[in-house]
């Protein structure tokens, strides 16, 4: 197989998968070296990345994925928002799922501590749409299963690995700060600041 023929194949493989294209995947059933086929992938990244097209390729999930640019991200939505599309995550899940992601493997009673509610639904929930799993049991007493995320958390919110999400240093600031300004709001609602 050319160079030529390698990369025209990959481009096409990530145009029609629905997950990200690993290396060594592909590499098996093509008969070649995972080295060459994820240079190949590393020269689409860079065509791609010198074209103004609406398409680009991503790392992600451990693997290479065709995607549109996230400039056109709000037009894309429209373009596709119909009824009975994906349901988004509530407010819920998406804290509990960024406590798991972020102190995994985790126990449901530690979710429960920082989240001060209970997650029973919402844990099964993330499970059925593959965003968490069990990952074993934890060595204490009572043996809790330990909760961690998925290859599919990853694709969900466009990482490749979880070393992408962002420092919680750089999130806590922010969410003390509307915590702030909402508290202030409350009270000079009711009189008691100005």
């Amino acid at each position: 197989m050319t160079e030529t023929d390698l990369h025209s194949l990959l481009e096409a493989y990530l145009f029609v998968a629905a997950e990200p294209v690993r290396p060594a995947e592909a590499a098996k059933p093509l008969g070649v070296e995972p080295a060459a086929v994820e240079e190949a992938l590393e020269d689409l990244v860079n065509a791609y990345a010198r074209r103004a097209g609406g398409l680009h390729i991503v790392r992600l999930a451990g693997g290479y994925q065709m995607a549109t640019r996230p400039q056109l991200s709000e037009d894309i939505a429209r373009l596709l928002a119909a009824p009975g599309g994906k349901a988004r995550l509530s407010r819920p899940a998406l804290e509990t799922l960024a406590i798991i992601a972020y102190q995994q493997p985790v126990t449901q009673a530690e979710v429960e501590a920082v989240r001060g509610v209970n997650v029973d639904g919402v844990l099964k929930t993330l499970a059925e749409r593959g965003l968490i799993r069990e990952e074993g049991r934890k060595p204490v007493p009572g043996r809790p299963i330990l909760y961690v995320t998925t290859r599919d958390f990853l694709h969900y919110f466009g990482l490749n690995t979880l070393d992408d999400l962002p420092p919680l240093e750089d999130i806590a600031p922010a969410e003390a700060e509307a915590d702030r300004a909402a508290a202030h709001d409350a009270l000079e609602a009711v009189g008691l600041e100005e």
